[in-house]
């Protein structure tokens, strides 16, 4: 079988998909990733065999100076949009390959829809990974006003329900939508980040990781190097290590960190995590599901998009506390953390967390699912040259 990924041009958007595409190569299936030209050499540190489907993206200014920087509703939708404008352009990328490589299936992250309208367009059965608790109807309806006249042309007004849904949630954590989507276990996947050998180590006072992804950093959080300096003075007689988890290339943009600050750059969260007392961190998709996998509690400060409900979630769980934009100081996401030092329930929670996760089936049991997704979209394929190719 051949398996085309599509993805979105963002570390927190590829690296999900990684684990299962592995685990479809390590069956003896074919894997390609497709993604915009300036992201292909990150998806190739992934191991995978990737092309481009469309020049770079400019999803800075596709979002837009300060917009994440806006209130929570108008944020998702400026954000929403972006997504929906850069899967747009590389729709003509990813049918051309579809078209040469023939894949018998087609498996997109949840943001990325110039894959699932390729599949309604070849009749090739699509599958979507499905991050976040958050139903996020906003990415689907930006993305149908975008392809409305490719939609249109097929004879639809909205996409085609995916033949599958893989979702790396615990079912606890779930929506009522999302009850019913087929679980697949969260196995980290870091590109290609070295482990240090200190990660298996514990130091005397408590380790707290403090990390705000990979787009917040860039996009929407300029000051992020001043906070880590407060949140340090805030934590100060502790006796506690800080690992700041960050791409290179952000902290050399930032002043000196204190000596409390043990490590500050790219880290493998999943070798690090189990090793820490505490996480802090903004809600996303991959950090989130790595602390709980640890069995890690958390403070987490979202700051757009589905970062809230996720937060929401493992608020409600008992495994992290929430400290919402307008309250989150550095005073105030240390008492988090000293909050989580103290009170042992959190640990209990999120470790009760990690065991559900570990029940789900690992991405190498679901390729049975992916084997056999279902029907297409319910039009004959149409690969041009068929004979020929």
């Amino acid at each position: 079988m051949r398996a085309l990924f599509t993805t979105a041009p963002l570390a927190g958007h590829l690296l999900p998909l990684v684990p299962t595409a592995w685990a479809l190569r390590a069956a003896g299936h074919e894997v390609l990733v497709a993604t915009r030209e300036d992201f292909v050499p990150v998806a190739l540190r992934s191991g995978l065999p990737s092309a481009s489907c469309g020049p770079a993206a400019d999803l800075a200014g596709a979002i837009g100076a300060g917009a994440l920087a806006r209130p929570r509703g108008e944020a998702r939708g400026v954000l929403s949009g972006a997504l929906a404008r850069v899967a747009r352009g590389g729709l003509a990328g990813v049918r051309r390959l579809a078209e040469v490589w023939r894949p018998d299936l087609i498996v997109s992250e949840r943001a990325e829809y110039a894959g699932p309208l390729v599949a309604a367009t070849l009749g090739v059965p699509w599958v979507r990974y499905h991050w976040s608790v958050s139903s996020l109807e906003e990415y689907r309806r930006a993305a149908e006003a975008e392809f409305a006249p490719e939609l249109a042309a097929l004879g639809l007004d909205r996409f085609p329900e995916p033949a599958r849904v893989l979702d790396p949630w615990p079912v606890s954590l779930r929506r009522p939508d999302a009850v019913a989507h087929d679980g697949v276990r969260h196995v980290p996947a870091h590109g290609d980040v070295p482990v240090p050998d200190w990660a298996f180590t514990r130091g005397r006072g408590p380790r707290i990781c403090v990390t705000l992804g990979t787009m917040l950093p860039r996009h929407g959080a300029a000051a992020t190097g001043d906070f880590l300096a407060e949140l340090v003075a805030e934590t100060r007689g502790w006796d506690c290590e800080l690992l700041v988890a960050v791409d290179d290339d952000v902290v050399a943009r930032w002043p000196p960190l204190p000596p409390a600050v043990r490590h500050a750059g790219r880290l493998p969260l999943a070798e690090v995590l189990p090793a820490c007392d505490a996480v802090v961190h903004h809600g996303g998709q991959g950090t989130s599901l790595t602390a709980l996998a640890a069995g890690r509690p958390q403070v987490v400060t979202p700051r757009l998009d589905d970062q809230f409900d996720n937060a929401r979630a493992l608020a409600g769980a008992g495994a992290a506390l929430l400290v919402p934009p307008s309250r989150a100081t550095p005073a105030a996401v240390a008492a988090g953390c000293a909050e989580l030092l103290e009170n042992a329930l959190y640990a209990k929670a999120a470790a009760g967390l990690a065991e559900e996760m570990a029940l789900l089936p690992s991405p190498s049991a679901a390729v049975g699912l992916l084997e056999q997704p279902g029907p297409g979209p319910g039009m004959p394929r149409s690969y041009p040259n068929e004979d020929a190719v």
